[in-house]
């Protein structure tokens, strides 16, 4: 499926090297939101790790 508006604002945070915490201080949520924001991407994108969620997003042009 499509990633959300949150989801994508999480994903470009993905390629720094913020951890979970970074991520959920800058936009204001909760580590558990980023947390479930993860996995959403996660599913979405057919990956299990951060580092694959980067290269596929990469590779289908939603990150520079």
């Amino acid at each position: 499926g499509e990633l959300t508006e949150r989801e994508l604002e999480v994903l470009r945070m993905l390629p720094s090297l913020r951890s979970q915490r970074e991520i959920a201080d800058e936009l204001f949520v909760s580590r558990n939101t980023v947390k479930t924001h993860l996995r959403g991407i996660y599913r979405k994108l057919g990956v299990s790790t951060r580092t694959l969620a980067v290269a596929r997003a990469r590779e289908l042009e939603l990150l520079e």
